[in-house]
């Protein structure tokens, strides 16, 4: 697909003159329609809107989402439709993300449905071994909010009956356990989809293949349903009548930032900052900034707007910590010297870490060890894996798993391990793991 120019850096002054170029190169797996990605995207979209009775989007804020929101409104103006529009709110983001939100839900008005929610959810922290979640607008944690829900934000927990019946069940006075972003993002698709009759309904979101290996995965694996054959689209499993829908999945980042400096339309003015602050435009993200990558972007807060990041390195445990190792070493999981004390092997330097942590926590790295241990005595280490070794993903050692205890690599990414899909599949694999532990022998303290 063909597409233009792009500024090597900086998003587009607001109207810039952008010439044709010839087509980009395409990779083996693409094939030429004749069309950019502007008018592919237009195409996709105009086919949901005909195809599905109700559609909404799923916008967190972000340019991906921006772009996609602009363009399925402009769609629903033209045919006289109404399309809902999701915010997920996190509490810890900027301010200017906030202001974006709101400043895209005002221009579009007249034909959105909008749901800006800012009800407590369950997040990963991969800032602390102490306290490996926290709770984002948690009524327990009012006075360290990094900022006020919107006036227009949804707060009340009886809104919605999904989320109303999971805080019933499993939320206690002081604490517990409420719904995980990855929970409620599919329970919101089914209740929209019955509050509008239960017809055929998509969520369009605004991810690019070209992002991540992850991303790429949902656009391409043929081990999904799909809405008659559009491989840019997944049905959502708990019904026959919710899809998702990518109609931006082939657009590069450039792509974003030609659309909204040719048409004019707004961008979250954060990025503008970003790239005072020297980030290409491939290296900016917006995200809760405690997860496991996201952490590497907790610096950040300090430059682009002081006032939020005091408010964020008081909100979790660790938060401080983290952007002061990220920008020491560039991966607070990752490119880190360790050294073996004294009168220590690396087996016993490790389990001396595990004994210091809490026990949730421990318990979490001894299923991934265990389960790393078993996958090399089936491939040339039978007696064990040895003490020390070369610090490369090929060779197993106690010292790598003391590298990603230090670093706290809480999902073990450091031994090509994967987070779960939501708190379901972690329910299953713990109670698989228990089983397996006791198989393999590594029941106690490995």
């Amino acid at each position: 697909m063909s597409t233009v120019q792009a500024p090597d850096a900086a998003p587009p002054p607001q109207n810039p003159a952008l010439l044709p170029e010839p087509a980009r190169p395409l990779r083996g797996a693409k094939r030429a329609t004749g069309r950019n990605v502007y008018e592919e995207t237009l195409r996709r979209v105009r086919r949901v809107f005909a195809d599905f009775p109700n559609l909404y989007v799923s916008f967190s804020g972000g340019k991906d989402s921006g772009v996609l929101l602009e363009i399925a409104a402009n769609e629903a103006r033209r045919l006289g439709r109404t399309l809902g529009v999701l915010v997920v709110d996190l509490e810890a983001g900027y301010r200017a993300t906030e202001t974006f939100i709101r400043e895209m839900l005002e221009r579009h008005a007249d034909v959105l449905e909008p749901y800006w929610v800012c009800l407590p959810l369950n997040m990963r922290n991969a800032v602390s071994s102490i306290d490996p979640q926290w709770t984002c607008w948690d009524p327990e944690a009012r006075e360290k909010w990094v900022r006020e829900a919107p006036s227009e934000a949804i707060t009340d927990p009886g809104f919605f009956d999904f989320y109303a019946k999971h805080t019933a069940e499993n939320v206690t006075v002081g604490g517990g356990r409420y719904m995980e972003f990855e929970e409620f993002v599919p329970a919101f698709g089914h209740w929209y989809a019955a509050r509008h009759g239960n017809r055929l309904t998509a969520c369009l979101v605004g991810i690019r293949s070209d992002e991540s290996l992850n991303r790429f995965r949902t656009i391409a694996t043929l081990k999904k349903s799909t809405h008659e054959g559009l491989r840019w689209t997944t049905r959502i499993s708990g019904g026959p009548n919710l899809y998702n829908a990518y109609p931006i999945y082939d657009w590069q980042t450039r792509d974003i930032w030609i659309f909204n400096g040719r048409f004019d339309v707004p961008y979250n003015t954060i990025y503008d900052l970003m790239h005072q602050a020297g980030l290409t435009i491939h290296s900016m993200r917006l995200c809760q900034p405690y997860g496991d990558d996201q952490k590497l972007g907790l610096w950040l807060y300090h430059i682009l707007e002081p006032r939020t990041w005091s408010r964020v390195v008081a909100r979790v445990s660790g938060a401080n910590f983290g952007a002061k190792y990220s920008t020491k070493t560039g991966n607070i999981s990752g490119r880190i010297t360790i050294t073996c004390p004294d009168g220590m092997t690396w087996l016993s330097y490790a389990q001396y870490l595990l004994n210091t942590m809490p026990e949730q926590t421990a318990e979490h790295f001894r299923n991934k060890i265990a389960r790393f241990i078993f996958w090399y005595s089936t491939r040339g280490y039978p007696d064990g894996i040895p003490d020390d070794g070369p610090m490369n993903k090929q060779t197993p050692s106690w010292k790598r798993v003391c590298k990603v205890l230090l670093s706290y690599d809480y999902w073990c990414k450091e031994f090509a391990m994967a987070p779960p899909a939501n708190a379901n599949s972690y329910k299953k694999y713990l109670d698989q793991m228990a089983a397996k532990r006791q198989e393999w022998k590594f029941d106690g303290t490995l």
